[in-house]
This record gives structure tokens, sequence and C-alpha cells, in this order.
């Protein structure tokens, strides 16, 4: 099974994005499975996980029922308040609709991203952790430290670092992003979707080399077992076309590289991972 790891849908009418505004006119529309079916035909993919775009429940019961009648949608990745005091009992209903695939946790909103040492942050991770259940972590690169040092408490996590912790590409800074990487690929329940990487490069001047240093690290700590293709979008659309992502992981590939390694890239991890 070919899978995209990683992208979003939404309805503008729901009114629940709030980061997405009429100032930012390449997303303020809606996207939906009709609109991104075309580029999974184009590239041979069988399917999607969609990843909740808004802190609500509500949107999280919004692509449950759109998984309903979209086939493309393999796996819905839920939104969780793990502050809430009823955070398990929201787990508990979406666990019960065959497309849950897992939950995610927005660090990157975080003022302070220390806030996931918090006890009771640590204590519901762990209680997770105990049951299997798929995480996705949405990180930047200068919160990885916080982030290291949660894994340390919580080392059974069953998590995947979305797109690559966001490193300053833009920069071309690879410190202290690459060994801190290489800490978090140490804990062998940790995967890492090689996405969302072009909105960290210039919008309007990257290049596929730009890109090479960070996707040959990811490989090289996570190995081919532990990692996801995921276009991140519509999100790309801001510096990239569909096209233009796959291409560019494709071209950092090492020419090493076998059929069956291609193949966990770009579905078999996700598909095992998420449990769909």
């Amino acid at each position: 099974m070919r899978l995209d790891a990683h992208q979003h849908y939404w309805s503008i009418e729901r009114g629940d994005y709030g980061w997405l505004t009429p100032d930012i006119p390449v997303l303020y529309r809606d996207f939906l499975p009709e609109h991104l079916e075309p580029h999974l035909n184009k590239h041979k993919l069988d399917g999607s996980i969609v990843i909740q775009a808004a802190p609500t429940l509500a949107e999280t019961d919004y692509l449950l029922a759109l998984s309903e009648t979209a086939d493309s949608i393999v796996g819905v990745v839920a939104w969780l308040d793990l502050a809430d005091p009823d955070y398990r009992m929201h787990y508990e209903r979406f666990a019960q609709h065959p497309k849950f695939a897992g939950f995610r946790i927005m660090i990157q909103e975080m003022p302070d991203a220390n806030a996931i040492l918090a006890p009771g942050f640590v204590e519901a991770l762990a209680f997770f952790a105990e049951k299997g259940v798929p995480v996705d972590l949405l990180v930047m690169s200068h919160q990885l430290e916080p982030l290291v040092r949660l894994l340390d408490q919580v080392p059974g996590l069953h998590a995947v670092i979305d797109h690559i912790a966001k490193p300053l590409i833009k920069d071309g800074a690879l410190e202290p992003w690459k060994s801190q990487m290489s800490r978090i690929a140490a804990h062998p329940n940790l995967y890492c979707k090689l996405s969302g990487m072009v909105t960290e490069a210039d919008h309007n001047s990257w290049k596929p080399a730009d890109f090479r240093a960070y996707i040959e690290h990811v490989l090289d700590v996570f190995g081919s077992g532990r990692v996801m293709f995921g276009s991140d979008w519509p999100v790309s659309l801001l510096a990239a076309s569909y096209d233009d992502v796959v291409n560019v992981l494709e071209q950092a590939l090492p020419e090493t590289w076998t059929d069956s390694e291609r193949e966990r890239l770009f579905g078999l991890n996700a598909k095992e991972f998420y449990r769909v």
C-alpha cells in the first residue's frame, strides 16, 4: 500500500481554523478529498492519512465523518487536549471509529515547550504509551530539547515527528537539530515524517539541494524502517506543487536504496505505524 502519511482537509465555513485567514489566499478556500485524489492517482498512492488542522474536538468529528464517504482517507489523526480532565473519555469516543488512527500534540503552538514536562502531561502520555496509541508530534527545532527530555521519561511512546521537526532550512542550519534528532531516533518506537520541508525553506527561491543534508540525516538515524513520506498538502502549496514535494524527496534518496526500502518510505511504514 502506497500512502501519503500527512495531509489536511478543511472547510472554511466551519470557522475553527484560527490560523487560516484571507491574508493567506493560497490556502483560504476549501480543500477536500476530490481536490487531492488526482494527485494521489498521479503518484500511484492508494490513499492518505489526514491530520487535524484545528485544535477542536469538532474538527476531529468532521474529519471522521468525511472519512466515511472518502475511500482515499485510510486514517484520521485526531486532536486531543491532554490538559482536559476528560481527555480519556474523548479518546475512547474517537477510538470507536474504524478510521481513527491516533492523535496529534501541537507543541509548536505552546508558548513554552517545557509545558510537556509537567507531571500531568507526562502521566497522560504514559497512558497512551501503555496502550500503544500512535501520537504525532508537531514540534519546531528550537523546541526539541524539552521533547528529548520527555521521551526519556516516556520511553515507550509510539510516536512520529512531523515535518522533520521544522529545522531552519531557509538558513541552512543543521545544529543543534542534527544532534537532537539523533537522540530522538535512539528511541526505537520513534518515527519521522519527511514532510513539511518546502515551507521551512525560502518559499520563492528554494532548490532541491537545500533539503539534501536534512533528508540524508533523517534517513541515516531513523533508517528506512521508521520514515514516512508526507506531502503536508495543501499547506505545502505556499511553497511548492504536490509534484515538487514528491520530486524533492525522490531526488535525495540514496541510489543504493532498494524497491523494498522505497515501499517502506512511501506507505508501508505509515500503514504499520498507524495500523490501518
